[in-house]
């Protein structure tokens, strides 16, 4: 079904891989050959976030030019900051947030967003930074939500998973 390359047939396929018969290079490849963002989305969501050598492709995903594979790198960020932050430069993050966020591909922006939002949800003494980062950087800032919807905008994002978790 991946081979068709329709989108369609993607997206059953993402529903029925089993993540861990693939060799590295198969699923970097596999990453790399999206071109619709739904389908991105599902294989991040259904076969990459349970591919066993995950954090391997994490670290080589967030260095890709590939703005699908970038993407990848940086859902898969997003998880270990809220699942398994330890030994993630928190810090570091943010300063490659802060310095390249607004010059990268509107694909990879998104995900950066969600880096961005996770760390300032799930770590109090770096929330006031993610808050600045986001607000200065205003990405999202005024995209339309619906009714009972978070904002993407970071600084609103945050402050609603926050209070929520009170």
């Amino acid at each position: 079904m991946w081979e068709t390359e329709n989108v369609e047939a993607r997206l059953l396929a993402t529903l029925l891989i089993d993540a861990k018969l693939f060799s590295k290079n198969e699923m970097d490849k596999m990453v790399k050959s999206v071109t619709f963002v739904q389908v991105a989305d599902w294989l991040n969501a259904y076969v990459v976030k349970i591919f066993p050598n995950k954090e391997y492709l994490r670290i080589e995903w967030l260095k890709s030019n590939n703005s699908m594979a970038a993407r990848a790198g940086r859902n898969l960020t997003a998880q270990r900051v809220v699942k398994n932050p330890e030994g993630l430069d928190l810090q570091l993050l943010l300063d490659r947030i802060k310095s390249e966020m607004g010059n990268t591909h509107p694909l990879i922006q998104w995900t950066m967003n969600f880096v961005l939002a996770e760390i300032g949800i799930h770590n109090p003494n770096l929330r006031e930074r993610a808050n600045s980062i986001g607000d200065n950087l205003g990405i999202y800032k005024d995209y339309p939500v619906s009714k009972g919807c978070t904002s993407p905008f970071a600084p609103i994002w945050i402050e609603a998973m926050v209070s929520r978790r009170k």
